[in-house]
């Protein structure tokens, strides 16, 4: 059984993971508003990965008894300055949100909540993973620069993600 503490931060990240959703997927409609597909279809996996993330923690919120409770989800931005820009939200987003898996860990640990702790070591994982994807394609963005080909090339490169 969970603490109520825990089960509202559980909560919390639950709804953070959605918000992390609807990001992606709004950089997904303005990658597919100026014509580039891939990316649009590099945050649309992204999209989906986040929402799968959110399941993840609602399922074992249930399977610890726990209640889930959905807020409402703030309205993300719609439009960006360039690909690049897209790219350094993505990372900053990522590196905030590992923050909260952490602060989530350290919660745990400070409860004894010996289950909880095993079940974040997978997103504590999964952050590292995260960020290191984002970095990389800044660090792309950073070499092709904001020639239109080139940024066309990344663009096919990063639409062969599943």
């Amino acid at each position: 059984m969970l603490s109520k503490s825990m089960e509202e931060a559980l909560n919390r990240q639950v709804n953070r993971e959605l918000y992390s959703s609807y990001l992606y997927l709004a950089m997904s409609a303005w990658f597919e508003s100026i014509n580039f597909k891939g990316s649009a279809a590099w945050m649309m996996v992204q999209s989906n990965e986040e929402r799968a993330h959110a399941m993840k923690i609602y399922e074992y919120i249930l399977a610890r008894q726990g209640k889930v409770v959905l807020d409402a989800i703030e309205a993300p931005k719609a439009k960006w300055a360039s690909c690049g820009k897209v790219f350094d939200e993505v990372y900053a987003h990522e590196q905030k949100v590992t923050g909260m898996i952490h602060a989530l860990v350290d919660l745990a640990v400070k409860e004894k909540d010996h289950a909880t702790f095993e079940m974040l070591q997978w997103f504590v994982k999964e952050q590292v993973e995260e960020e290191a994807n984002a970095f990389q394609i800044i660090e792309k963005i950073k070499v092709v620069g904001d020639v239109p080909g080139h940024l066309f090339c990344l663009d096919h490169e990063l639409g062969k993600r599943k």
